[in-house]
């Protein structure tokens, strides 16, 4: 079977568009823009920890406003893009440097999955997992 082109561009477009909001998203992240991270992340978000803990949006997003959780550096790497009917799939490796609870957590390697969804037009974080490299 061949794809058309205009398929196989509109595909490179989107997962193009998925890997720039992927850094728009970590940016907000470690700079603490509630504001701005607010829009990347859906209502129904849930990230699992490299320690297992699930923790919701409000939970998230909280502990980074509170302090509790601070990203000093999030460097990903290539991020790896699969497309589906409305949902992408989006893996990379990152270097990661955080302090959580005044601990700091020196910079380490994790594998990141996330899951994104098209809701209306605007693609929006679900579901997120990291793992810790050791």
């Amino acid at each position: 079977m061949t794809i058309p082109t205009t398929s196989v561009s509109a595909l490179a477009s989107n997962a193009d568009l998925l890997r720039e909001t992927e850094r728009a998203r970590l940016r907000a992240l470690v700079s603490a823009d509630i504001d701005q991270a607010q829009y990347f992340h859906a209502p129904d978000f849930q990230l699992i920890t490299p320690i297992g803990v699930a923790l919701s949006k409000q939970d998230y997003l909280g502990s980074i406003a509170s302090g509790q959780l601070k990203y000093v550096t999030w460097q990903p790497g290539d991020i790896a893009v699969r497309l589906y009917d409305g949902v992408a799939v989006l893996r990379y490796r990152a270097q990661l440097e955080v302090v959580f609870d005044g601990h700091k957590v020196p910079l380490s390697g994790y594998w990141h999955t996330d899951t994104y969804e098209d809701r209306g037009g605007h693609w929006m974080v679900v579901w997120s997992q990291a793992t810790a490299i050791r």
